[in-house]
């Protein structure tokens, strides 16, 4: 059975995934406390592997590495470190040609080809970060799944979670769950890209 691409995000109420350019998960509008963060990890290590496009690769390699031995940070946040370090991850940019913390680079015209050759081989749910890169999975029809933590915040501005799409995509909720200070879950399946 191929596996999963699952674009996973936090979001606004309004669907916004950054208020200011360049925020990349920072945003003083998100709440993330430590049963948020410990979700997190969990759904992180049970991921096959990791698919990012350049922006969101360089600000989790700007971080986590480091955080993983960081003494002065929590349990939770070196955990999390020490997950993304050594997950096997796919950076997709055509302007980096290598990448360290067991990351594999692809690009080039035919980097959505390469990515559904990758799903093909690959068992279980694969993460994908990064709106570019989720919309070009959404218009290819590889985009498996949905993983969202909505925040109690409506930004009215910023990026959204797709770029433009131009067509309705059907939807089936599979899953939701809330955490403290209101943050909720909730998992989609792309219609015709189910979960047994």
């Amino acid at each position: 059975m191929p596996g999963r691409f699952v674009y996973w995000m936090n979001v606004s109420v309004d669907l916004r995934i950054e208020r200011d350019p360049g925020e990349q998960g920072g945003g003083d509008w998100m709440r993330i406390g430590e049963s948020l963060h410990r979700e997190f990890n969990a759904r992180a290590r049970a991921m096959s592997l990791m698919v990012e496009g350049r922006t969101i690769y360089e600000t989790m390699e700007a971080f986590w590495p480091a955080a993983r031995d960081d003494e002065s940070l929590p349990g939770f946040l070196r955990e999390y470190g020490e997950i993304w370090t050594s997950m096997p991850k796919v950076l997709v940019s055509s302007t980096r040609t290598h990448a360290g913390h067991n990351t594999r680079v692809i690009g080039g015209d035919d980097a959505v080809e390469q990515l559904a050759r990758l799903r093909e081989q690959t068992a279980g749910d694969i993460g994908v970060g990064g709106a570019t890169l989720a919309t070009s999975l959404l218009r290819a029809g590889l985009l498996d799944e949905l993983l969202l933590f909505t925040h109690p915040v409506v930004l009215g501005t910023g990026r959204p979670l797709f770029d433009a799409h131009d067509e309705p995509v059907q939807l089936d909720l599979i899953e939701q769950a809330s955490f403290d200070q209101g943050v909720t879950m909730h998992r989609y399946a792309v219609q015709d890209r189910r979960v047994v």
